[in-house]
């Protein structure tokens, strides 16, 4: 029952473009299908399976216009989406690759650190914002990224600290297995990841 729900959920969003080219239609269905998914989810209490949260996670769908908006900028495609957590540090790093003109690729990066509040919800606040070009902050991919971050590394790009009083949210986590987990935000925002190998 929980293999058949997920497929269909997955067949749904393919071909979506992470929502951008979702319907209203498609975004309802989208809604039912992960909803029923959620129904069966195998780890009610995420926050307590920590070795499946732990990792790089790649954004498959969102119903969430802020991150949707990157894609509608004129000249800008948007990449590939992740969202990294590290447990035993309570962080999240969200980086959002972003396509333009041949050398004009960007990044758009967001960290912050979480607290569980309960057994699926975590407190969100964002600490640091990181927009600017791949070349000039040398990305290559998430995990050399995060690790100069955790070094402290200074990067060519607008690169600044956020305020906490500014920046806060909460997500759950209503669904979570070895390769999927979906999260709801605070602004009714859904998001649905794949883990990355």
């Amino acid at each position: 029952m929980i293999n058949s729900k997920k497929s269909f959920l997955l067949e749904m969003i393919a071909g979506k473009n992470r929502g951008l080219l979702a319907s209203e239609t498609d975004k309802v269905a989208i809604l039912a299908a992960i909803t029923q998914l959620e129904d069966f989810n195998p780890n009610p209490r995420p926050l307590e399976v920590p070795q499946l949260l732990e990792g790089n996670w790649r954004l498959l769908y969102t119903s969430s216009d802020e991150l949707l908006g990157i894609g509608r900028l004129p000249l800008l495609r948007l990449g590939q989406i992740y969202q990294c957590i590290r447990v035993a540090e309570q962080k999240v790093y969200n980086i959002a690759e972003v396509q333009s003109l041949p050398l004009l690729e960007g990044l758009v990066s967001v960290a912050a650190q979480f607290e569980p509040v309960s057994d699926q919800r975590v407190n969100v606040k964002f600490n640091r914002l990181i927009i600017g070009s791949q070349r000039f902050i040398g990305y290559q991919s998430p995990n050399p990224f995060i690790a100069d971050i955790e070094k402290g590394k200074k990067f060519i790009a607008i690169d600044f600290s956020l305020q906490e009083r500014d920046q806060k949210g909460w997500l759950d986590i209503t669904y979570l297995d070895e390769d999927l987990r979906i999260g709801r935000g605070n602004v009714g925002s859904v998001f649905v990841l794949t883990k990355v190998v």
